[in-house]
């Protein structure tokens, strides 16, 4: 899964769809989630980085993850990355 190129997140959060004209806000975690998916990081790479920076367990944050996954989805923010169609 990565960011749509088009999507804008500023630095606060904010997240602005021009394809839909849609604006969302995410919080701290949602936009961290964000910037290492920018960077093209996976889930376990992503886990990783969030287990140590806040205080969650894995499988509350696996379960938050794909829920926000679905949302990002929903609202067309996000694409499949080609090698997660093969």
């Amino acid at each position: 899964m990565k960011i749509k190129k088009n999507i804008a997140i500023s630095d606060s959060g904010y997240l602005f769809n021009p394809g839909t004209g849609e604006s969302f806000v995410v919080n701290p975690i949602g936009k961290e989630i964000l910037e290492l998916m920018k960077e093209n990081k996976d889930f376990k790479k992503i886990s990783s980085h969030i287990l140590e920076r806040f205080n969650t367990t894995a499988s509350t944050f696996e379960k938050d993850y794909y829920d926000y996954m679905n949302t990002l989805r929903k609202n067309q923010l996000v694409e499949e990355n080609e090698q997660e169609n093969n």
